[in-house]
């Protein structure tokens, strides 16, 4: 199982990211990885998210889907969704993304509610749905808006034909 320690050490891998050549950071991941259970949902996430992050993002759906499978929580399971997603979308399964992001986004409510609507406004897009994606991101920005949130709102509902007024 993942520890404190072995966290921190994946950590400091990923702060070496940009230094190291892909193969290189891949390879130091699954070493670091191998250090744990073959199912660590935390080690096999990590993987994903390495293979992810270097442009392997075909072979990062198969470690995320083993580390839902084995049991990943928390935060991690809400950044998995988004990344897999993202991926999902990426390599021309954007159906199963939206799958993927709108049972994330029944699942409850965090701080990656944000991301969870950018992936999924790519998503739409991908699909051709523009006018859906752009009214998904519209109601993500809103509430960060000094002003005209409830307007901005009115006007991305309006993009999809669910008007608030009528």
């Amino acid at each position: 199982m993942a520890t404190e320690v072995w966290e921190a050490r994946a950590a400091a891998l990923w702060e070496r990211l940009e230094e190291l050549d892909r193969d290189e950071f891949v390879q130091a991941m699954i070493d670091l990885a191998a250090e744990c259970d073959p199912e660590d949902p935390v080690a096999l996430f990590e993987v994903g998210g390495a293979h992810d992050s270097t442009g392997y993002t075909e072979a990062a759906v198969g470690y995320y889907e083993r580390a839902i499978a084995a049991g990943l929580a928390g935060v991690r399971r809400r950044r998995v969704s988004i990344q897999m997603a993202s991926s999902l979308r990426e390599t021309g399964h954007p159906e199963r993304a939206l799958d993927l992001i709108n049972a994330e986004q029944a699942r409850g409510s965090d701080e990656y509610d944000g991301a969870l609507a950018m992936c999924e406004a790519l998503t739409l897009a991908k699909l051709g749905r523009d006018r859906e994606g752009l009214s998904v991101a519209l109601i993500a920005l809103a509430p960060h808006l000094p002003r005209y949130q409830r307007s901005t709102v009115n006007y991305a509902r309006g993009l999809v034909g669910d008007d608030p007024t009528g």
